[in-house]
């Protein structure tokens, strides 16, 4: 078991984009449905795995270009202290005085290494300024324990 680190960042307008956020159905629809549906599907098909955008379901991390893992550890703590650190990079720029305190960001570090421990992947999300969006993730691979299926994009 390892875990893959993923950071995005930018327009809320886009990260609230969530049909792109979701993989495609696993049927497509009918030839004879209407055309705009079926050019969504088509749309939402070829830009969901090629997309940066976070997915809805963590795990689906692992569909992304390879180019999007930020980094990879065997260990969770490393996973962990990973988040901790692109937490305190960020933290200046939260747009929530809550979110920008210390203690409540070492308890999250915390639970994130005890999670990816246990195998369980974690994702945190963040308002900047301006609005901005930042997300955090790290998947843990081989296998992934809510979508076991995904392959590991850096095997």
């Amino acid at each position: 078991m390892h875990h893959h680190g993923y950071l995005w960042t930018g327009p809320k307008e886009r990260f609230d984009n969530e049909a792109l956020r979701r993989p495609p159905h696993p049927y497509p629809p009918l030839a004879e449905s209407r055309p705009e549906l079926l050019l969504r599907y088509r749309e939402v098909a070829a830009e969901f795995p090629t997309s940066d955008l976070p997915p809805l379901e963590t795990a689906y991390w692992l569909v992304k270009p390879r180019s999007l893992v930020r980094g990879t550890w065997d260990e969770a703590k490393e996973a962990a202290a990973w988040l901790g650190e692109r937490l305190s990079e960020y933290t200046p720029r939260f747009a929530s005085e809550r979110d920008r305190d210390t203690t409540r960001l070492a308890r999250l570090v915390n639970a994130a290494a005890e999670q990816l421990h246990s195998g369980a992947d974690v994702s945190y999300g963040f308002y900047l300024e301006r609005p901005s969006y930042l997300s955090l993730a790290v998947v843990t691979c081989s296998p992934n324990r809510s979508h076991p299926e995904l392959a590991c994009p850096v095997a």
